[in-house]
């Protein structure tokens, strides 16, 4: 399957627009031939916009959304806020299906800093893969793949791309430019780290988007700009990968899975 991604600045606080760049690059992915397209985190809103994303996440953003997936024949990996119970809102991830079937949904759950604390509420649960076509994809939202175990359970869980819409800032680029190859080559899984650019709030973002194979080789990148980056995921690449490196297959978790001192 061929996917892209879009790494944009995106239009802070204003749906509409957000909307109508994402209707554009949707038609430019399918004239591509991609049949998936992954947003950054919280595309549909931005996400430091303070208080005003409490209220937009009561609005109902995925309808439109879902309308683009079909118009276009493209499934999305949407970044949008929803709403939590007691006024609060999760930063979450949808994976909407080209007939507009939202078919998964993540939640973040490593919040990270005082920004992400002050808003959202974290998910309790990573998000077992989803079929769509013949790949099976997981989803987590930037900070979350900073951390081992979560691209790890995806990964032993039969994932063949982990979509991962995010909002990574400066100081961070190191993230960005060498962990999300370690985190493909170790769990012999393709990436997808589709990233903001450009200054939001009191943020400026480091772009770098790419899509990483299970090699830890990067099949596109966008340094700077706004853009759409292409590669092709294949399941039978993910299969011989993880028979070639079998780190999976060689794992000892009686050795480390518990808590106990070492």
């Amino acid at each position: 399957m061929k996917i892209a991604g879009l790494q944009t600045a995106g239009t802070p606080g204003d749906v509409e627009a957000n909307l109508h760049e994402l209707d554009a690059a949707c038609r430019r992915a399918r004239e591509r031939g991609a049949e998936l397209l992954v947003t950054t985190e919280m595309f549909v809103t931005g996400y430091d916009i303070g208080d005003a994303v409490l209220a937009l996440a009561r609005r109902d953003l995925l309808t439109p959304a879902r309308a683009l997936a079909r118009r276009h024949g493209i499934g999305l990996v949407l970044g949008a806020p929803e709403q939590a119970p007691g006024g609060g809102c999760y930063n979450s991830a949808f994976l909407i299906g080209a007939d507009g079937a939202v078919l998964g949904r993540h939640r973040k759950t490593h919040l990270f800093g005082a920004l992400d604390r002050a808003y959202f509420t974290p998910g309790d649960r990573l998000t077992p893969p989803v079929r769509y076509g013949d790949l099976r994809i997981a989803l987590l939202i930037c900070y979350d793949v900073e951390f081992p175990e979560p691209v790890r359970a995806a990964a032993l869980a039969g994932a063949d791309l982990v979509a991962v819409p995010t909002a990574q800032m400066r100081p961070y680029e190191f993230v960005a430019d060498h962990l999300l190859r370690v985190r493909a080559w170790e769990n012999q899984v393709y990436l997808a780290y589709v990233n903001h650019d450009g200054e939001e709030g009191s943020l400026s973002y480091v772009g770098r988007s790419s899509l990483v194979a299970p090699s830890g080789e990067v099949l596109d990148q966008i340094r700077h700009g706004t853009g759409l980056l292409y590669a092709d995921v294949d399941p039978e690449v993910v299969r011989k990968a993880r028979a070639a490196n079998p780190y999976l297959a060689d794992r000892r978790p009686e050795l480390y899975e518990e808590d106990r001192p070492c």
